[in-house]
């Protein structure tokens, strides 16, 4: 198989040859080519000029060898066509200078055709997919609505999303709007993203491990339910990640995505076994394990793939991003790593097929 094939594959549920690889932020720091770039360029550059993502975008196929290349973008890019300001701030992160906290500021975003906001964008995913010719699967993405939101109302990174909480509790009304209007927003992004080719969409809630059950079902669940069905009918296999999760997999799940992506905070088959095997799971060492020699990195590797059984329908993943530190000779170690390990013969030999397929 090559690596499309095997990340397509595992997405559906179906046999592969082995289980396949990437990793979130794969496109970043800790590759020597990525890091001469950032020298020259700042990252809003990078990410608007196609040529450039797609360069980024296809780093980590040829040097680390994952199955998978994800678009090198950011969340916040949809607030171009929306109308609101914003910085990527080195050392900080996302700055929105001009936060969205009240009713005029929410009915003044504008929802608008994703090609029109964002076109640069879906050049570079044609001219990766071209590249890639086949050797590995195209991941687009976006940020949920929660997390998202919670950077447009804090105006940057904020650790407890105090303001954010606040008028979700406070002023429901607003918050349900704002809500929905980043969810068409989104739903428009990763559409006109499988428009221009990406196989695999993963929508990002990387802070909705801040919520309650209850205030999660009530105030997040629709949003990202919203998105997820108005992709059901695409053709492509949809991620559901969050960090934090470990009191919400089952509300996750219920998203409508066809793989949980899990951290490492909760083991691989307790996860599975929550959220049911008829769906896909992605994950989930913990990033920092990359940080350690590499017989660490095998025995919790080993861990991880012991306990996914050889069940189809498993993406290995890190719980979360690639650190900037990570050494990248381990990353590509890990891949070759897990793709012997997997491979028919090895732990892949006893997968079973789901029912009514070959």
């Amino acid at each position: 198989m090559t690596g499309e094939q095997r990340m397509l594959a595992a997405c559906r549920r179906e046999r592969v040859d082995a289980t396949p690889v990437w990793f979130m932020r794969q496109a970043g720091r800790c590759l020597a080519g990525y890091r001469e770039l950032r020298d020259r360029y700042d990252i809003l550059t990078m990410t608007r000029t196609p040529e450039l993502c797609a360069q980024v975008t296809l780093m980590p196929v040829d040097v680390l060898g994952v199955d998978a290349a994800v678009l090198y973008a950011d969340i916040m890019l949809p607030l171009y066509g929306m109308g609101v300001p914003f910085s990527i701030d080195p050392g900080v992160g996302p700055i929105v200078h001009e936060p969205v906290r009240d009713e005029q500021a929410i009915d003044g975003l504008r929802v608008v055709d994703a090609e029109d906001a964002t076109p640069e964008l879906f050049e570079a995913i044609r001219l990766v997919r071209q590249e890639l010719a086949g050797r590995a699967a195209v991941i687009g993405f976006a940020g949920a609505p929660y997390t998202v939101a919670s950077y447009l109302v804090e105006g940057r990174p904020s650790k407890d999303h105090a303001r954010s909480k606040a008028l979700m509790y406070g002023r429901p009304d607003l918050w349900h709007r704002l809500m929905a209007t980043l969810a068409e927003v989104t739903s428009r992004y990763l559409r006109a993203q499988v428009d221009a080719g990406v196989q695999v969409v993963q929508l990002f809630d990387s802070w909705m491990g801040d919520l309650g059950r209850r205030e999660y079902a009530e105030h997040v669940l629709p949003y990202s339910r919203r998105i997820f069905e108005g992709l059901a009918g695409a053709g492509v296999p949809r991620i559901h990640f969050g960090t934090g999760t470990v009191g919400l997999l089952e509300q996750m799940a219920s998203a409508g995505c066809d793989l949980v992506s899990v951290d490492w905070r909760v083991p691989l088959d307790e996860a599975w076994h929550r959220i049911g095997t008829s769906l896909g799971i992605q994950g989930n060492l913990d990033p920092a394990v990359m940080l350690a020699p590499m017989e660490v990195v095998e025995r919790e590797a080993g861990r991880i793939l012991d306990a996914a059984g050889g069940r189809p329908g498993h993406v290995f993943n890190l719980g979360h991003g690639v650190l900037p530190d990570t050494p990248s000779d381990n990353l590509a170690a890990l891949v070759e790593l897990v793709h012997a390990a997997t491979a028919r013969g090895g732990r892949a030999a006893a997968a079973m097929a789901p029912a009514g397929q070959a």
